[in-house]
C-alpha cells in the first residue's frame, strides 16, 4: 500500500486521539524546556564554555545559544540572524534561526509546559494560537533550510552534514505542523523522514551522536505506546524500545554536540515517566545552574519533586522560585506559576491555611498571565468555601470571570457561584 494511503488507514483504524501520538515524534530542536518546556523544551549540564555552536569557535552562536537557553529569546533571534547573513547559505545557521524563532512562539502559545508532554499522548495543547506573523517567518525559514540541504543532497546523497541538517528541518516542520496548524498527517510524515534522515546519518558516521536524539526521542515514544499503536506505527517506518531510546539520549547527551542540550531535556522527561526521579533532578539541577534565568527549568525541580509525592521539597522549590522571581531573578517567564503550584501542592497536603496563602500571593503579582490570576483565585475561593467564608468565595470567583470570561476557569467559578463548592 502506498504509504499515503497506509497514513490515512492509520487515522481512520486508530482515531485522531491515538493517530495523534504518532505525529509528533520528530522534535527538532526542542529548546525552551519541552520543551522539554522540557519541550518543550531547554537546558544543560556543563559550563557556558561546553555550550554548542553550528560551527566551532563562532563566537556570536555561542552568545545566542546561551541566551536562548535562558529564554531570551528576541536577543537570541538577534544572534541567529546575524550568523545567517554572515552564512547565507549554511542550512545550520538557517536551522538556529528557524528553531528560535518557533520555540519563542510555542512559549507565547504557553505550548511549553513539560507536565503536558508527560502524559501518555506525548502532545501539549497550546493556550493561545500562533500569530500570522510568526507561521510565515518560521515557514519560510523551514522552507530556506530545505533548499539548501537539497541542494547539497543532490550534489552529494551521502553528505551527512546535509542528512543530519535536513532531518533537524524536518523534525521542526513535524512539530510546527502538529502543534501549531495541529495537521497530524502532516506532521507525521515530516517525522518519519526526519527519522529516516538521521538513521543514514548513523549507518554512515555511527559516531554523529547528535542524531541519537531524534532516534532515541521516537524509540522511547512508541515503545511506550499500547500495542495496537506500536504495531500501526511499524507499518509507517516507526519501531521502538523505551530501554534502547533512554541509551541512545544518554549517548547523544555525552556526545558534546549541538544536539547534547536537548537529549538531556528530554531524558529528564522520559525519566520521570519511568519514575527514575532522582535521575531526572540531577539533570534539572544541573540545568538551573548552567541557565539561571530559565524559569522554566526552575519550575520543573518542585514538579518533579510533587511527582515523586516529596510534597513538602516540592513546597520548598516552588517558594524558592517565588522568592527569586520576586525579586527580578527570571525577567523571562512567569514565575508566578510557582505561587499557583505550591497552592494546589499544599491543597494536596490538606494544608488549605499554606495554600491560601500561596494562591493570594499572586496579589503581589504586577505582570502575572491573567490564566495564572484565574488559577490562583479559583483556588482560594474554593478554600474560602471549605472555610464557610461565602463572601470572600463569591469574591473571589467573580474575579475569576471578570478576568476572562470564556475560559474554563470562568466556567468552574460560576459553578461555584451558583452553589457553594465543598
Amino acid at each position: 500500500m502506498p504509504a499515503r494511503n497506509t497514513i490515512s488507514a492509520l487515522s481512520v483504524a486508530f482515531g485522531r486521539r491515538r493517530f495523534r501520538r504518532l505525529a509528533l515524534l520528530g522534535t527538532g530542536y526542542l529548546g525552551g524546556w519541552l520543551a522539554l518546556p522540557l519541550c518543550v523544551m531547554a537546558c544543560v549540564f556543563g559550563t557556558p564554555g561546553d555550550l554548542p555552536v553550528f560551527r566551532p569557535n563562532d563566537p556570536i552562536t555561542r552568545i545566542g545559544f546561551e541566551r536562548f537557553y535562558n529564554m531570551d529569546y528576541a536577543r537570541a533571534i538577534e544572534d541567529m540572524e546575524k550568523v545567517s547573513r554572515q552564512h547565507p547559505d549554511d542550512p545550520f545557521a538557517v536551522n538556529n534561526l528557524a528553531n528560535t524563532y518557533l520555540i519563542r512562539e510555542l512559549f507565547r502559545m504557553g505550548a511549553l509546559d513539560p507536565t503536558d508532554y508527560a502524559n501518555d499522548s506525548f502532545v501539549g495543547t497550546p493556550q493561545r494560537p500562533a500569530t500570522t506573523e510568526a507561521k510565515n517567518k518560521i515557514k519560510e525559514l523551514l522552507e530556506r533550510a530545505t533548499g539548501l540541504e537539497e541542494e547539497r543532497l543532490r550534489t552529494n546523497p551521502n553528505d551527512v552534514e546535509a542528512l543530519y541538517a535536513r532531518g533537524v528541518t524536518r523534525g521542526m516542520r513535524s512539530s510546527y505542523t502538529g502543534l501549531i496548524d495541529r495537521s497530524w498527517l502532516t506532521a507525521l510524515r515530516s517525522a518519519v523522514g526526519s527519522r529516516h534522515d538521521h538513521e543514514r546519518v548513523l549507518e554512515l558516521s555511527p559516531t554523529f551522536t547528535d542524531a541519537k536524539l531524534i532516534v532515541g526521542t521516537h524509540d522511547y515514544v512508541v515503545g511506550s505506546l499500547p500495542w495496537a499503536v506500536k504495531m500501526a506505527a511499524s507499518l509507517v517506518g516507526f519501531s521502538g524500545n523505551k530501554e534502547r531510546g533512554i541509551e541512545e539520549l544518554y549517548a547523544a547527551s555525552k556526545g558534546g554536540g549541538e544536539a547534547s542540550i536537548d537529549a538531556k531535556i528530554l531524558l529528564a522527561l522520559f525519566l520521570r515517566r519511568e519514575g527514575r526521579f532522582d535521575e531526572a533532578l540531577t539533570l534539572v539541577r544541573k540545568m538551573t545552574q548552567q541557565f539561571p534565568q530559565n524559569v522554566i527549568v526552575a519550575l520543573e525541580e518542585g514538579d518533579l519533586l510533587r511527582a515523586a509525592h516529596r510534597d513538602k521539597e516540592a513546597v520548598a522549590a516552588y517558594r524558592k522560585v517565588w522568592d527569586a522571581g520576586h525579586s527580578g531573578h527570571f525577567p523571562f517567564g512567569s514565575y508566578e506559576l510557582s505561587a499557583v503550584n505550591m497552592g494546589d501542592t499544599q491543597r494536596a497536603m490538606k494544608d488549605d491555611t499554606g495554600a491560601l496563602l500561596s494562591y493570594n500571593l499572586m496579589e503581589e503579582a504586577s505582570h502575572a498571565a491573567p490564566d495564572l490570576r484565574q488559577r490562583a483565585a479559583l483556588g482560594a475561593g474554593e478554600i474560602y468555601d471549605l472555610q464557610q467564608k461565602r463572601d470572600l468565595a463569591v469574591k473571589k470567583y467573580n474575579l475569576v470571570i471578570n478576568l476572562d470570561g470564556s475560559s474554563k476557569w470562568a466556567d468552574a467559578a460560576r459553578k461555584c457561584l451558583r452553589e457553594p463548592c465543598r
